[in-house]
């Protein structure tokens, strides 16, 4: 009996497998009808037509390049170096399980969404590298799970939303050459885990806050290139993680603590004090 039960049980095995493994294939890429609209957004408003790699339209989702789907929904757009040209649609908010989305090195214009405040599920936002105008939106601020944020070599202005400093799981925080301007204030401090400040190359002004020297994580801070005065504050000689300290071109006074100088882990230290041109600021500061 075991001879004639034994073929039919393998039968019914492999039945239900190919049907497991078919269903799944299937479920897959089942993202809502919402979702879908947002990506076909996305690649309207940015030309999909002349990206690099385009998305087959005829084919299942799953199969997108730079698409990554997971429990149905859409987790992760990878589109960097990709030939976007066009603009960022307010669609994107639909996207409300993405986690990852990054954009880097393309041609879009326009000004960031302040909807992508909504994505509450976002843990990295890349968009470095484009041609982004305007201020960073505050709604910024409500993307609470964030824990990178790179805006890098784009065209924005204006000052850093407060609501910046409610990112308390972010780690990563940069947005060199720009055109931002303003000072940073002491709730810096509030961004505990952060590893990484890169605020290279833009026209950031004022006393940097002592509050700098509570971020006990931080493993770089860049601040070259801007107009950042006073006296470098002596409580950085506490970021015993430093490995990258860069004040260089600003207009600090001449001296720093050796303290500072002297932390453990710093391999890379620029001070050369030599100020860029002031053509236009909408606060004054000194000279000296």
């Amino acid at each position: 009996m075991l001879t004639i039960k034994t073929p039919l049980i393998m039968k019914k095995f492999i039945c239900l497998t190919l049907f497991t493994f078919v269903f799944s294939s299937i479920a897959i890429s089942q993202i809502t009808d919402l979702e879908k609209k947002a990506l076909l957004d996305l690649y309207s408003a940015t030309n999909g037509e002349q990206w690099n790699t385009s998305w087959q339209l005829n084919e299942d989702i799953s199969k997108w390049h730079g698409v990554t789907i997971a429990n149905n929904t859409v987790v992760g757009i990878h589109l960097t170096m990709n030939n976007l040209n066009g603009s960022i649609p307010s669609s994107i908010k639909n996207l409300s399980n993405l986690k990852h989305l990054n954009l880097g090195f393309n041609n879009i214009s326009g000004k960031i969404p302040s909807e992508i405040g909504s994505i509450q599920s976002l843990v990295s936002l890349n968009l470095f590298m484009n041609k982004l105008e305007g201020k960073i939106p505050a709604a910024i601020g409500e993307l609470i799970n964030l824990k990178e944020l790179v805006l890098y070599n784009n065209m924005l202005n204006g000052t850093l939303p407060n609501a910046i400093y409610n990112l308390n799981k972010l780690e990563t925080l940069q947005l060199s050459s720009n055109k931002l301007s303003g000072i940073l204030l002491s709730e810096i401090e509030k961004l505990k885990n952060l590893k990484e400040l890169s605020l290279f190359d833009n026209s950031m002004y004022g006393s940097l806050p002592a509050e700098l020297g509570n971020l006990n994580n931080l493993e770089e801070l860049v601040l070259s290139n801007n107009l950042f005065e006073g006296q470098v504050p002596e409580s950085l000689s506490k970021l015993s993680k430093l490995e990258i300290l860069m004040l260089s071109n600003n207009r600090f006074h001449k001296s720093i603590s050796d303290n500072i100088k002297n932390l453990p882990l710093l391999t890379v230290f620029e001070f050369n004090n030599n100020p860029k041109q002031i053509k236009f600021l909408s606060k004054p500061v000194s000279v000296n």
